[in-house]
């Protein structure tokens, strides 16, 4: 088989390339030649695990390339995927579909027979009708069919999730194209994996409920862990003995400053207009996005609250940056918003990620970057854990307590336990577990 696939960014290049390990041919398209030229010479333009080897791997073999002829990627192609962004537009929120309806346009004046046109970007329920529409106006006489394929793709674990999904959501009403679709995953049909064939409509939206369900789990222990806090409970002992319910499961059950990144804020704002627009509130979506905003601004509250209250002329040193380990995606992050909060509070930030700076640099002013963890600790008086990188989890502690002005330690991720930064000498504030953990467990194990 051969497809041709619009947009070389996150979806789109780790889609293609994996499509070519199935041993598809793949004509990867982008209009920006300089990410191209990056692409033809071994250059992510995105930091994904292992991607940059798949790429080679593949380029090597012949099954995939890269063009910005759209008459190059279209050529004899069974489907042509649509993977282009759809970012939330200033004024309003709504997905800008610019891009989408221009690949459609471009789409439909490269016709070469007939062709299955997927919508593989997060789009708003109605589009692949939509994008049917604006191919037939443009050109009549086109043989194809339109149909929604949502990715489900976690940032730093790309490659795994389209390998070995969970499901494949295919949404099509042609028994033509669901023929097409088949056979393109059928490496994955092979493995068993699930191959779930609904209305283009249903598809559209299994990817904005799914993301919208997760951000609720994350929102839901986020708020737990402020309950937990008040009652002297431990958020983690209360999400491990909740994820033990099949019911429940223990994914996304994890407190901390909030969910970020390019895929919950902008869907669960997309499905709550969606729910106004069709006259269908979502309301427990609406309060997700709302208690999600609250969460993020208070983490630098609780920074200057662990600071005594003032942060006024003090460094505080920030750990990761973006949204979460393995990418460096700062869409959306908490510490897009935690960090201006203190600079504003009057703070000088220094911070440290270990890939996503570049990308933050571009967004945040005022920071001094630093080249690990330790230059980040060199006379602060607060450090803040914001992202769970592994190599913060295991930082030599006692070089960090002897380099700081004040041993202060905010955890936002809590991979410490209470018991060993209390001993090793450190102001620790972490998510939902009481300071006085052990003492309070043993008052409790000896009533």
């Amino acid at each position: 088989m051969r497809i041709g696939v619009v947009g070389t960014g996150y979806v789109g290049l780790v889609s293609g390339t994996c499509f070519a390990e199935f041993g598809v041919d793949v004509v990867c398209l982008d209009t920006d030649q300089a990410k191209i030229d990056g692409l033809e010479n071994g250059v992510m333009p995105i930091y994904e695990p292992g991607l940059d080897d798949l790429v080679e791997k593949q380029v090597k073999a012949g099954r995939l390339s890269f063009t910005t002829d759209i008459k190059v990627a279209m050529k004899g192609a069974d489907a042509i995927f649509i993977a282009v962004g759809t970012p939330p537009r200033p004024e309003d929120g709504h997905a800008d579909m610019t891009h989408v309806h221009q690949a459609a346009r471009d789409i439909a004046k490269n016709m070469d027979g007939y062709t299955v046109v997927v919508t593989k970007s997060t789009v708003p329920v109605g589009t692949a009708r939509e994008v049917e529409k604006i191919i037939r106006e443009t050109n009549p006489d086109a043989e194809f069919d339109v149909c929604s394929n949502p990715e489900f793709l976690r940032e730093g674990a790309a490659i795994s999730d389209f390998m070995r999904p969970d499901r494949v959501v295919v949404g099509t009403d042609s028994k033509r194209a669901e023929d097409v679709m088949r056979e393109l995953y059928r490496p994955l049909y092979i493995n068993q994996t699930p191959i779930v064939f609904v209305s283009p409509e249903t598809s559209e939206l299994i990817k904005y409920a799914s993301n919208a369900f997760l951000a609720t789990k994350i929102t839901f222990i986020n708020e737990m862990s402020d309950l937990c806090e008040k009652a002297g409970a431990n958020v983690q002992d209360l999400a491990r003995a909740m994820g033990m319910d099949g019911r429940i499961g223990s994914k996304f059950l994890h407190a901390g400053p909030g969910y970020g990144g390019s895929c919950f804020p902008k869907d669960t704002l997309a499905l709550a207009q969606t729910g106004q627009k069709l006259g269908a509130p979502q309301t427990l979506v609406e309060q997700v996005v709302s208690v999600n905003d609250q969460r993020q601004k208070s983490m630098a509250t609780r920074i200057i609250d662990a600071c005594g209250g003032d942060v006024k002329d003090k460094t505080i040193g920030i750990l990761g940056v973006s949204f979460k380990p393995n990418t460096d995606d700062v869409r959306a992050a908490p510490s897009l918003v935690v960090i201006p909060a203190l600079q504003e509070a009057g703070a000088t930030i220094v911070a440290h990620d270990p890939v996503a700076m570049e990308e933050a640099e571009k967004q945040l002013k005022n920071v001094s970057w630093k080249g690990n963890a330790y230059e980040v600790a060199d006379k602060a008086d607060c450090l803040v854990i914001m992202t769970e990188w592994n190599e913060f989890r295991g930082l030599d502690l006692a070089r960090i307590h002897d380099a700081m002005n004040t041993p202060c330690l905010v955890d936002l991720r809590n991979i410490y336990t209470i018991d060993d930064m209390n001993q090793r000498g450190f102001h620790y504030v972490s998510i939902g577990r009481p300071a006085l953990d052990r003492q309070i467990s043993s008052l409790k194990a000896a009533s």
